[in-house]
């Protein structure tokens, strides 16, 4: 199998004969890359693809989209030529609610994942007053700092944050002005996956997740913060294919 994507997936490992489809879906300000190592651990065996939103890396040029729905409208358009295999969904953080709107309009037609991994984020009816996405730059850098996700070399290059900057703000004004009725609901599994000392997410904000789905939840608690995900790579893959393969 090529790994020729569209501009809004990206293949980074060929995948001949795989049963699966596992869809990534990257966090506020990340990237399709940041699931280089997911590919490269779980293909053959799983045929990993993970999103390209606009305004990074090779769509740097692009505008952000700052509305989840409109975010999720493109995606859901883009997974549906690949719904040819069964496809399960992993979304972080701001990933998780993209995955679970894409989830939505895929199901309005007839299509559904085997499984939502939403990790690293609050149930889409969950409310917290947010408004880092109004205030300046640093203190946009200064969250980005505390969630520990970025390298802070990185991010004491001014060139380098310039450049990430567009993107971060974008993806924040679109998961910060999010809303979901708690009424909505997918009738995918969905296994949320969390951090024990996550900021941004309690157990009760995760256990509420339950609430968006018709059909089995399970909660998964790792040790490590909002991005435990780096630390726990591989407990978290091992969580992924045995729920895929079980």
């Amino acid at each position: 199998m090529s790994t020729e994507t569209g501009i809004w997936v990206r293949r980074f490992q060929p995948a001949p004969a795989p049963r699966t489809r596992l869809i990534c879906f990257p966090h506020a300000g990340g990237s399709a890359s940041y699931f280089h190592p997911v590919a490269k651990e779980l293909s053959p065996r799983l045929d990993v693809l993970a999103v390209q939103y606009p305004g990074r890396q090779e769509r740097r040029h692009e505008p952000c989209i700052e509305d989840i729905g409109v975010l999720a409208d493109h995606v859901a358009e883009e997974l549906l030529p690949l719904a040819d295999q069964p496809m399960a969904f992993f979304g972080h953080s701001m990933g998780a609610v993209v995955a679970f709107e894409a989830a939505r309009r895929l199901m309005a037609r007839d299509v559904s994942p085997l499984v939502l991994f939403a990790s690293g984020r609050r149930a889409p009816s969950c409310l917290r007053t947010e408004t880092v996405h109004q205030e300046g730059d640093r203190a946009l850098i200064a969250e980005v700092r505390r969630l520990g996700g970025t390298d802070s070399r990185m991010l004491d290059d001014p060139e380098i944050v310039d450049m990430i900057l567009p993107s971060l703000r974008g993806d924040y004004t679109a998961i910060m002005t999010y809303r979901c009725p708690a009424d909505v609901r997918i009738d995918a599994p969905i296994i949320t996956m969390v951090g024990d000392s996550d900021p941004h997410v309690s157990m009760d904000e995760a256990m509420r997740w339950k609430e968006h789905t018709s059909g089995p939840f399970e909660l998964q608690v790792f040790p490590g913060g909002h991005f435990y995900l780096n630390s726990q790579a591989a407990a978290v893959m091992r969580t992924i294919t045995e729920n895929i393969f079980r």
